[in-house]
């Protein structure tokens, strides 16, 4: 589970030296997901060949994603971006009651992400049509990507990443431990994406604010999020209320980080990647190592102490 986002936080130092960002490259990363596919069937047995397997798609949708994201902010801008990104939201929804339901064995899982690929590689080839927009333009010297230029931010996105660690890898287990059954489980979940999805759909009235105070406050309430998990795990009210946070401390922070992050470097594709590649790649895949090992009494008091210091390096 942990090689896709670690091949997602290399890939994009490759494009750096080595590679150019054009759409001649999103169409080989698409035709590489399309390729994988039926190796995925023949392999699902071999754990070492389907691994290998997973380090080439993880590689080729690690470019996909930021070039869609990218689009998407750009042509809608980042008042309507939301409108459009809830539709991840709602994709995840129907994984979780759908998945859940049909999933028998490990072809049913197969046949399902089959369909999904192969629509996101019909949609994603009808987007590179697009002429209006850059994928092909070159970028000038002055372009250059610079991760030190704003280093400290870099740092926050990767540790408010870190502290979700425990969030996506064992707040049903967590939750459990604590008494909660696991149908009460589900619906937080589904409540905490619902909030999500109505920030997404609204989210606009709040971008007319300054970015950087906005991704503050958004750090700051995930801060007392996790404080409420470590502190009430045993309240059903109170947890509920930290999910509801989940509108905050992903949807608004997503977009306003990559909103700011789109204003500080000319290179949008590329900076995209990194915004994946450091937050959701390497700090997804540190987050759920860490988690692993602070499981217990004290893994909620680790999330609220690595978005602590989030907020520290965003205020410097």
């Amino acid at each position: 589970m942990s090689i896709a986002p670690l091949v997602r936080f290399l890939t994009p130092f490759l494009f750096l030296k080595i590679f150019q960002l054009s759409k001649k490259t999103l169409y080989i990363s698409l035709i590489i997901m399309g390729i994988c596919l039926p190796f995925l069937y023949i392999s699902i047995e071999n754990f070492y060949i389907f691994m290998f397997l997973n380090i080439i798609f993880g590689s080729a949708t690690g470019l996909v994603i930021p070039y869609i994201e990218t689009y998407s902010l750009v042509k809608l801008k980042k008042e309507n971006y939301g409108k459009s990104r809830l539709f991840g939201s709602i994709g995840f929804m129907l994984v979780v009651l759908v998945l859940a339901k049909i999933l028998q064995d490990n072809y049913m899982g197969l046949h399902f992400i089959s369909f999904t690929i192969l629509s996101s590689i019909l949609f994603a080839f009808i987007i590179a049509q697009d002429k209006s927009y850059f994928f092909n333009k070159k970028q000038s010297s002055s372009d250059k990507f610079l991760l030190s230029t704003n280093w400290n931010l870099w740092v926050s996105i990767f540790l408010m990443q870190v502290s979700f660690g425990a969030f996506y890898s064992f707040f049903t287990l967590y939750e459990s431990w604590h008494g909660v059954s696991l149908e009460t489980i589900s619906y937080l979940w589904a409540f905490g994406v619902i909030c999500e999805i109505v920030l997404f759909y609204f989210q606009a009235k709040f971008l007319v604010f300054d970015l950087l105070k906005i991704i503050k406050f958004c750090v700051a309430i995930t801060i007392v999020r996790w404080l409420i998990l470590y502190l009430f795990p045993d309240s059903l009210a109170l947890t509920y209320i930290s999910q509801s946070f989940h509108a905050f401390s992903f949807a608004l922070y997503h977009t306003a980080i990559l909103s700011l992050l789109y204003q500080l470097y000319k290179n949008k594709n590329l900076v995209a990647q990194f915004y994946f590649g450091i937050g959701f790649g390497l700090g997804g895949f540190s987050g759920s190592l860490l988690a692993g090992y602070f499981y217990g009494e004290y893994l909620f008091l680790f999330s609220a102490l690595s978005a602590f210091f989030a907020l520290i390096f965003l205020l410097m």
